[in-house]
């Protein structure tokens, strides 16, 4: 069995900004050589997410607008009263979201929806390179 890990970067300027990693993925299974098995999507932190979407302007936008709904930057979070940061609602997010992903490989391919792509998600207040990993195990 193959297990490759690959650390990537990501300049993000945070506010819910949304990321299409696919293409480093794609060439992580490609670099790992792994004909069956799983890639392993995870970003280090408290403020950031992973998930799958249709990455296009419309659902961009719908993302963004409905993380705004569910936990909205000017609520009264504990998180803000203790560090006085202004990202509560970043930690908040991040945690709805998950900091991780498992994406079957097969025939040396990721196995996504035709118009599926991996995002990463930066919910924080503040612009920063995000770091985040990829692990592909199979044969």
């Amino acid at each position: 069995m193959t297990v490759r890990t690959f650390t990537k970067y990501t300049q993000s300027h945070g506010n819910a900004q949304i990321h299409d990693i696919t293409r480093d993925l794609l060439a992580c299974v490609h670099e790992a050589k792994v004909h069956s098995g799983t890639a392993s999507i995870f970003v280090p932190g408290s403020t950031a997410g992973l998930t799958t979407i249709e990455y296009e302007p419309g659902v961009v936008s719908d993302l963004a607008d409905c993380f705004e709904r569910i936990a909205p930057v000017d609520l009264p979070y504990a998180h803000e009263q203790a560090w006085h940061d202004g990202n509560g609602h970043s930690h908040v997010r991040a945690a709805l979201l998950g900091a991780s992903l498992v994406v079957p490989i097969e025939n040396g391919h990721p196995v996504l929806g035709t118009w599926q792509q991996v995002v990463l998600i930066d919910f924080d207040n503040k612009s920063r390179q995000r770091t985040w990993t990829v692990t592909v195990m199979g044969e």
